[in-house]
């Protein structure tokens, strides 16, 4: 009985001793664990809102969503090549299924124009990006995706819009949505003018990067496209 008692007490203290050790390993790991928990119900509920934005905008305009949809592909598999981490590549996820998501303010005659738009049209369609940044900033866990959306027609240059941002001042993210969304409105057809072909999209990018387009996102495009990259 004495050395069952024994080995009990032993087994106790090694338990304990594990215990401690347990204790000493989650506390040195507490901080990032906790961030990443956060971010995973935070990226959960992400999805679920939307799930259901996507089915809004479908009703409102599929020919919107499958636009997004392919853009989404694309610009995933170029954060991917270029090796940004899964919650980066999430939260890019995510912006690029929403980017567009300020058009449903834009009257469907404008959208589906098929002549030259008016300055006052132009106009319209130019806020898209600043209305977007509107309806997902005070979403919780949408902040960092409504900045995306916001500067997702800036150009390295400062010839682009809402803010004439110009370099680093654009957000990595931005930068790289703004590849694919040129790459899939060129390669597919619009209710203004027939498809050019991606080809064509592809040599735009080329021949504007560093000028237009990040440098190491068109790189990272281009060595997609080489490798067999397929919207569909």
């Amino acid at each position: 009985m004495k050395d069952e008692e024994k080995s009990r007490a032993q087994l106790i203290e090694e338990l304990a001793g594990l215990r401690r050790q347990l204790d000493d390993v989650q506390a040195y790991a507490d901080p990032e664990w906790r961030r990443l928990e956060k971010w995973r119900r935070s990226f959960r509920r992400l999805q679920d809102l939307l799930a259901g934005v996507v089915v809004l905008l479908e009703e409102r305009d599929p020919h919107l969503v499958e636009h997004q949809r392919r853009v989404c592909s694309l610009a995933c598999a170029i954060a991917e090549e270029m090796g940004l981490p899964p919650e980066q590549v999430e939260t890019l996820s995510a912006a690029a299924m929403l980017h567009d998501i300020g058009l449903v303010f834009i009257p469907p005659e404008i959208l589906h124009k098929t002549d030259s738009l008016t300055p006052l049209e132009t106009a319209l369609i130019q806020a898209h990006p600043r209305a977007g940044f509107n309806i997902l900033e005070n979403l919780e866990s949408f902040q960092p995706i409504a900045r995306i959306v916001l500067q997702h027609h800036e150009r390295l240059d400062g010839s682009g819009y809402p803010a004439g941002l110009a370099g680093e001042e654009i957000l990595l993210e931005a930068r790289i949505l703004a590849v694919p969304d040129v790459v899939e409105a060129m390669a597919y057809a619009r209710p203004y003018r027939l498809n050019l072909g991606i080809n064509q999209a592809l040599q735009e990018i080329s021949q504007k990067r560093g000028t237009l387009y990040d440098p190491e996102v068109v790189d990272a495009c281009l060595r997609l496209f080489d490798k067999g990259f397929d919207f569909l």
